[in-house]
């Protein structure tokens, strides 16, 4: 299997190729070529777990779905990307299978520690997660202890619809979402204690 460092090709590759490989092999598509996944590690992952079961706890009784990385959704003709996060509301879902054109409600990303990899979540991701569709676009800051949701105008492009820190926010588009910032980067700070 070929390390994250090292999944870099020159090969052209179409989408349904890049959505034809084993779900071993890392790598997004951007302009047809395969490039290295974002470098994470397991507070990502913590986060992630965290969201996952914020999400799903409000999301079922609502008829929705909450899914993690590596599904592959095609966001343009020569780019694919795998979202740390995606959420279709009650009365949409993706294929159960394959590439996944059907752009979600919500798309989230938790920012890595490495410059290339918060430029990728920040710049790139919300241009292209705008251009496919998405209605909102979260991006969550275990670094800087921020959550912050975008939200998709009618012009195409992403306006801030909140930005925090702390305390229980009230999430736009997710009536009735309360996610309780305090005990995410409680979660955090436990994986990160000093004490073991």
């Amino acid at each position: 299997m070929p390390s994250r460092q090292t999944v870099e090709s020159d090969r052209a590759m179409t989408l349904a190729e890049w959505s034809d490989l084993t779900e071993d092999t890392p790598g997004e598509l951007v302009d047809g070529r395969l490039v290295e996944d974002e470098e994470v590690g397991y507070l990502h992952e913590v986060v992630v777990a965290w969201l996952i079961h914020a999400l799903r706890g409000w999301l079922v009784a609502r008829g929705g779905f909450v899914g993690a990385s590596d599904a592959r959704f095609g966001v343009s003709a020569t780019r694919g990307r795998k979202p740390d996060l995606s959420v279709y509301f009650a009365g949409r879902r993706p294929p159960a299978t394959g590439l996944i054109t059907v752009p979600p409600d919500i798309m989230i990303e938790v920012v890595s520690p490495r410059p290339k990899d918060a430029r990728r979540d920040r710049i790139e991701k919300m241009a292209e997660y705008a251009a496919f569709g998405v209605r909102y676009y979260w991006i969550v800051d275990p670094a800087a202890r921020t959550l912050e949701v975008f939200e998709l105008g009618a012009d195409g492009r992403y306006t801030q619809a909140l930005g925090a820190a702390d305390g229980v926010v009230s999430v736009p588009g997710c009536d009735g979402l309360s996610l309780d910032l305090d005990g995410l980067w409680a979660e955090a700070e436990r994986l990160q204690a000093d004490d073991w």
